[in-house]
């Protein structure tokens, strides 16, 4: 009997195509000691965000500058490109990113490419394609070279049906934008890839990360950065949020050293592939009478924005990572305190070398 099916398209990848023999093979590991996990090398991609080039400096200075290879699609920053290896990656070119792999031995693929909320709703269909076919396109890779993987997910990931306080780690998230519904797609399918054939995915879910270097683009915890810049430089803030808002928050220095600490954790200590990292949660109210304690003159005004506290109000106010605490020994080093204390002395620093007035 004639079928109306098309024939399978010989450009398409099936990494499910691949021999059982293969996959029994990646699942223990049997595999000759030079071809993976002998010595560690390390390709970040979309290395040039929020979180790339701090962890590529942190795991540099562990495995050797040559060892962590930087890559993005923009040109970095002259201090950036002289820091150690950079090269041009698209995560939509997998042919490219397959000759990146096999000639530099990579062993571990740090995979921050994403569209983050605010770009991604804007445009949907870009975000589908980095956010998903660029995930699978790396989950490919993996299977096909033996690779660890480290994929992070957020607090985006969680929605309205989620628990709030505390959120565990495995529950009903049900997010509600295409930026945390990949999310939640990418710690399936690496679930999914790890118990269907070994393969070693680990993925955080960060909180809100505050940092000094991090320029506030809009999202919804980017008020947390935004009101120190503010405190230094007007003395006044209008908080997007209510003043009432608790989000769980995170120095980025705990967030690169968390990240390092569960790459390292042997995998017979995880009991998960996706755990949440907690530090501290605070509102708004809260983090500026901290910030008073420096700086009394800070006056606040609030100015809710629908968008950003209807998003607010779906995710939880505090992250459980009792699973994360337990399984490979993460401890926060940054409270409020120390967070408010490093963030107003780091951002005063850099306006006065700057030659920029400070309040």
């Amino acid at each position: 009997k004639s079928s109306s099916r098309k024939p399978p398209n010989p450009h398409h990848r099936y990494f499910f195509s691949c021999s059982p023999l293969l996959m029994c093979t990646f699942r223990n590991r049997r595999v000759p000691p030079d071809s993976c996990c002998c010595s560690d090398r390390a390709l970040e991609q979309s290395g040039l965000g929020q979180l790339g080039v701090g962890l590529a400096q942190m795991l540099r200075k562990q495995y050797g500058t040559d060892n962590v290879i930087l890559s993005d699609i923009k040109k970095p920053p002259p201090d950036v490109y002289k820091s150690g290896p950079f090269v041009y990656a698209d995560v939509l070119d997998y042919k490219l990113l397959r000759e990146l792999i096999v000639n530099n031995r990579i062993t571990w693929l740090v995979h921050y490419s994403a569209l983050l909320r605010p770009v991604g709703e804007a445009n949907v269909a870009l975000a589908r394609k980095i956010n998903i076919t660029g995930l699978h396109n790396v989950l490919d890779l993996a299977l096909e070279n033996c690779l660890r993987l480290f994929v992070p997910s957020t607090i985006g990931a969680f929605g309205p049906s989620s628990p709030r306080d505390p959120a565990p780690d495995l529950c009903v998230q049900r997010p509600r934008t295409i930026y945390g519904v990949s999310k939640v797609h990418g710690e399936l399918m690496g679930e999914y890839l790890h118990h269907k054939y070994g393969l070693d995915f680990r993925c955080l879910r960060y909180p809100g990360v505050i940092s000094v270097n991090t320029t506030p683009g809009g999202g919804t915890t980017d008020y947390a950065v935004q009101i120190f810049h503010d405190a230094l430089s007007t003395g006044h803030h209008e908080c997007y949020l209510r003043p009432e808002t608790r989000l769980p928050m995170m120095h980025i220095s705990d967030c690169h050293r968390a990240t390092v600490e569960f790459m390292q954790a042997p995998e017979c200590q995880l009991t998960l592939r996706t755990y949440n990292i907690a530090a501290m949660s605070f509102t708004p109210e809260e983090v500026a009478q901290e910030i008073r304690k420096h700086l009394p003159h800070l006056k606040v005004t609030y100015n809710p924005d629908v968008v950003r506290q209807s998003i607010a109000d779906s995710w939880p106010v505090r992250f459980d990572d009792s699973n994360a605490r337990r399984d490979w020994g993460w401890t926060p080093a940054y409270g409020l305190e120390e967070l408010v204390t490093d963030m107003l002395d780091s951002i005063q620093n850099k306006r006065t070398n700057q030659g920029l007035p400070v309040s």
